[in-house]
């Protein structure tokens, strides 16, 4: 299918909604515009008053686009996601944001001969939270260009909701497929200089810590490492701020009394140092802000509109920077300004009736714009992961997205679930829309090393970012010896692990790495059984 004007347009606005043929149309100021141009249609509204909600494209398949022959279909996600990335058949009320991939045949076996995959999907960073939906007889695309849970009021000024592309890849492998249609999606990667791998001490710490016990990890870190061409990272996780989940981010707690000094120590260690934060987190106003900077209907969380909110986490992420940190993860975004975490998210991102402090721009480009101001107060030189950051919005503003929900230091369920799941369908964005973090390595001792050993294993040989969370003093010599080969392997990150199984199977077994097929098989050694999502 080529990319063409849609046959059926439908503007929303607060007062209603009124449906269109061709390629402009006007709704009382509100008017969209329909731009065909290289192979991409931009869609623009523009307005004065009258508030806008949604712009609804709709495709009716011509004969020849019609598929004759079965297909599945891969849909994206908000932002992380919740273990439920898959490919499906036909379901009409199914909501795929931002992209979604049609496929006839499978990946299994490689074949490619008659294999035709079509790509619906928005350019990255667009100006409206976009998801598509696909039936037998079209595809249909929904802008939701609110501002929270209101209408937009854009004050005459032209919006570009999004850049929308159709591709068709015929004679390769779904997978090939994906790939190149997220580089043609993508306004281009912010990737890092170099491999980012290292120390996490939030799966076996989970917030107690402290700053003796960060240089602990960071000398274990070292001594793993030693002779790697390419330094490894100690990410300080939650726990360090004086407030659990919350700022103020100036200073540490009692445990962390010196956090400029720490990131030096770190440092002196031959190791790169790392911080958590949580940026629009200001339960209770501990963080001694102005009142007016709160989202209106929640007052624990901060409304990243607000020109002084920006100027504040630009302050902060300078500071860090200052102090010597050398990597950013920043967290909790999505659920703190918008109330749901992103696999949670039904069709509709924010629920009705409240809106931001600057009614004159979307939620998508306020977003975006929060994520650019952390951007440029980090400088060219700090890593950013965007941990919970809205993926298409984020791509290009951070060198690693964490796509997958929390892995789980205590369950090998949670963490064979959300880790695999999230490695197998986000690969195809990697070094696309950024470096793919599908999360850490918990080590505690409570899951045998018999199941987080292949965990360990596949993100080591996956050529993305390795983190492992290893709890001081438990691991045997032999494991030890894993640990040390895994984070050699990842220094460099020059595997190629593709999944074979993923049109069958949402925690595929069969993987292509570098060539050649491996098996991992993720219930061998399962002491917990599945009963209606809870572990037994």
């Amino acid at each position: 299918m080529i990319t063409r004007l849609p046959d059926l347009i439908t503007i929303y606005t607060e007062e209603g909604r009124q449906a269109f043929t061709g390629a402009q149309g006007a709704l009382a100021d509100a008017r969209y515009i329909l731009t065909l141009k290289d192979d991409l249609l931009l869609a623009e509204l523009t307005a004065e008053q009258t508030p806008l909600c949604y712009l609804r494209l709709r495709w009716h398949f011509t004969p020849e686009e019609k598929r004759a022959e079965p297909v599945r279909i891969y849909g994206d996600a908000w932002e992380r996601a919740g273990g439920n990335l898959e490919w499906r058949g036909i379901v009409p009320e199914r909501c795929m944001p931002w992209f979604a991939l049609v496929s006839n045949g499978t990946d299994a076996e490689q074949a490619r001969e008659g294999r035709k995959t079509e790509g619906f999907g928005v350019k990255t960073q667009p100006g409206a939270m976009c998801f598509w939906q696909y039936d037998a007889s079209g595809v249909t695309l929904w802008m939701d260009v609110r501002n929270g849970g209101r209408g937009v009021v854009l004050g005459g000024r032209t919006l570009r909701a999004a850049e929308i592309l159709f591709r068709t890849y015929e004679n390769c492998t779904a997978f090939e497929a994906g790939q190149r249609f997220c580089r043609e999606m993508s306004r281009g990667a912010r990737l890092p200089k170099h491999p980012v791998y290292g120390a996490n001490n939030w799966y076996y710490a989970y917030g107690v810590s402290s700053h003796d016990q960060i240089l602990e990890d960071a000398r274990i870190a070292a001594e793993l490492c030693a002779g790697n061409e390419n330094a490894p990272y100690m990410v300080i996780d939650d726990g360090w701020s004086p407030n659990p989940k919350n700022g103020p981010w100036d200073r540490g707690n009692s445990a962390f009394p010196d956090i400029p000094g720490l990131a030096a120590s770190i440092r002196a260690q031959g190791v790169r140092p790392g911080i958590w934060v949580r940026y629009i987190c200001d339960e209770d106003h501990v963080c001694g802000l102005p009142d007016g900077w709160h989202l209106s209907y929640n007052a624990n969380y901060l409304d990243p509109s607000h020109p002084g909110v920006l100027d504040y986490i630009r302050q902060t992420t300078r500071r860090f920077v200052d102090w010597g940190y050398q990597l950013i993860k920043f967290d909790c975004s999505t659920q703190d300004i918008l109330g749901r975490r992103g696999y949670k998210i039904p069709y509709v991102i924010a629920e009705d009736g409240w809106r931001f402090h600057d009614r004159s721009k979307t939620s998508a480009e306020i977003i975006t714009n929060f994520y650019r101001a952390i951007r440029e107060a980090a400088g060219d030189d700090t890593v950013l992961i965007g941990c919970a950051t809205i993926s298409h919005l984020s791509a290009g503003l951070v060198e690693l997205g964490r796509t997958g929900a929390d892995v789980n230091g205590m369950s090998w369920d949670i963490t064979r679930r959300m880790g695999v799941n999230t490695l197998a369908f986000r690969m195809m964005q990697h070094g696309a829309f950024y470096d793919v973090d599908a999360d850490c390595v918990g080590i505690t001792g409570e899951i045998p090393w018999a199941q987080v050993g292949l965990w360990l294993d596949i993100l080591s040989r996956s050529g993305t970012p390795l983190f492992v969370s290893c709890k001081p003093g438990i691991l045997t010599d032999a494991q030890l010896a894993e640990l040390r080969e895994a984070y050699a392997r990842n220094s460099v990150q020059r595997d190629k692990l593709i999944p074979l199984d993923w049109m069958e199977n949402i925690c595929p077994e069969r993987w292509l790495l570098n060539g050649r097929e491996i098996h991992y098989d993720w219930f061998a050694d399962d002491v917990s059984v599945m009963f209606a999502g809870k572990s037994l």
